[in-house]
């Protein structure tokens, strides 16, 4: 798992860095707010990241305002990790947009098991985000199936989904609501029709 962290401070930059490499996370290192901003906007984006509140340019609680605020970044996990330990700070980062709270100094373990959190998190999303495209694509084949309608090849009536066969007519009404006026076409007046009122004509005695 990928993981950003976004701190001004070099010490405790360096930090989280050898604690999360030691985890077996791959990280991403940005030294400001601005610098986490353009590298969240990334097409590869970690999509988890560790963020101090008080950074030169964007602040922690702006750049999770942000990302809550973009369709395409909503879904991060954002972890606020500061000095700023007052309930009423706390309550404001949440309300900013941030998933989780850790106060500096850290404790190892906890940052650890929230960490752990954080990608269950992502990983849900990533297979939730999985199980909508596969079904977006089994509707999209169900869409084309009951495109194809199943017509006999000799009296041309339709079968329908109960297993009854319609005349085109009826089955058209039937799903459409559409309502048929019947006409003769030219072709078929010459195959069908003029023979047959020439046989008539015969049979009267006035061919």
């Amino acid at each position: 798992m990928r993981v950003l962290i976004a701190d001004d401070d070099a010490v405790s930059r360096r930090l989280l860095e050898v604690t999360l490499t030691a985890w077996g996370y791959e990280v991403k290192v940005t030294t400001d707010g601005n610098e986490a901003w353009q590298a969240l906007q990334a097409e590869d984006a970690p999509r988890l990241a560790i963020l101090d509140w008080m950074m030169p340019g964007l602040d922690g609680s702006e750049l999770c305002r942000r990302m809550r605020q973009n369709p395409d970044l909503s879904t991060l996990y954002l972890i606020l990790l500061t000095g700023k330990g007052r309930q009423e700070d706390i309550v404001a980062g949440l309300e900013a947009g941030a998933d989780d709270y850790l106060i500096k100094p850290f404790d190892a373990k906890e940052l650890r098991a929230r960490l752990q959190v954080g990608v269950r998190v992502v990983q849900l999303q990533c297979e939730l985000a999985n199980r909508v495209k596969e079904l977006e694509a089994a509707l999209a084949q169900v869409e084309q199936l009951e495109s194809f309608l199943p017509i006999c090849s000799y009296c041309k009536k339709i079968r329908d989904d109960e297993n009854y066969w319609q005349q085109l007519e009826s089955y058209i009404e039937t799903h459409f609501g559409t309502a048929f006026t019947h006409s003769i076409c030219p072709d078929c007046y010459q195959k069908h029709v003029a023979p047959e009122l020439a046989e008539l004509r015969r049979r009267r005695g006035l061919a």
